[in-house]
């Protein structure tokens, strides 16, 4: 475990190094002190225009990040935020291949599932796949990073005298909303479509197994959430993310009840 945290704070030293050399230092104070409205558009703006500069990223260090959220391990992951908070002073990552990384992903599995499942029509797979990234995870990446950065910043946030006031910065919103959609993805991306054969079938067997493995991949989402923003010293009450759990668990329970297959129902949806 040591040298595992010691071989991440090495990466993360390395990234540092290559990012200020490539990338411009105004991207300095993401999460930390107060910014404009002009200024946080500007940023992410720069970011998001970082998604096409391949040359800049650190893929390596981007797959560790990864198989940390796989083996159940998130907290390491906001280890390595804190690190970069006390050399980048910032929290939000300025590196977006974990953007990159994870569109393709999603760009694949969705080709395989039009592929399997016999999508007719270039349209139709174009719909899913280019809807999979813009509106699953990108549209939802956005909607969530603004809801909760609002939520954290305008009844979380703790104000303390004679201190500089501080704010979720919505680039760290959306990098919490990455880091828990990874583990959902491999849930009910490629997990699912293995598993697909059993948890299509018409039993109340196949509608537990499917709706626990929904109910799992959401509720480990907000509990990343949750991780994401504890690690910020100027919020509290950070266990107020959790909260959905309860209504994702009344959800399951009543789908398992009536025999509601979320498999059935979401990959109808999508490739019926």
């Amino acid at each position: 475990e040591f040298l595992g945290s010691l071989e991440m704070t090495s990466s993360l030293s390395g990234v540092v190094v290559e990012e200020n050399a490539a990338y411009s230092p105004r991207m300095a104070g993401g999460g930390f002190g107060m910014q404009s409205s002009s200024q946080q558009s500007g940023l992410i703006s720069e970011y998001f225009m970082r998604l096409f500069q391949f040359d800049q990223m650190d893929f390596q260090y981007t797959y560790s990040q990864m198989v940390s959220l796989c083996r159940c391990a998130p907290g390491e992951l906001y280890k390595a935020t804190q690190i970069r908070r006390k050399i980048k002073n910032q929290w939000a990552r300025d590196d977006p291949a974990f953007i990159v990384i994870l569109m393709g992903m999603i760009s694949i599995s969705s080709l395989a599932y039009c592929i399997t499942f016999g999508v007719h029509g270039i349209f139709h797979l174009l719909r899913v796949v280019v809807g999979s990234v813009l509106v699953d995870f990108l549209g939802t990446g956005c909607f969530m990073a603004t809801a909760t950065s609002f939520v954290a910043n305008r009844y979380l946030r703790v104000q303390r005298v004679m201190t500089t006031e501080q704010q979720v910065e919505w680039l760290y919103a959306f990098d919490i909303h990455c880091n828990g959609f990874f583990p959902l993805f491999v849930l009910l991306y490629p997990v699912q479509f293995f598993l697909s054969p059993l948890l299509l079938q018409p039993t109340f067997l196949a509608t537990v197994l499917s709706n626990t493995l929904y109910a799992l991949a959401f509720i480990y989402y907000h509990y990343i959430t949750v991780l994401g923003y504890s690690v910020l010293p100027f919020l509290r009450d950070q266990n107020r993310f959790f909260y959905p759990v309860g209504l994702i668990l009344v959800a399951y329970f009543f789908a398992c009840v009536v025999n509601f297959n979320m498999s059935q129902f979401v990959l109808y949806w999508y490739l019926g």
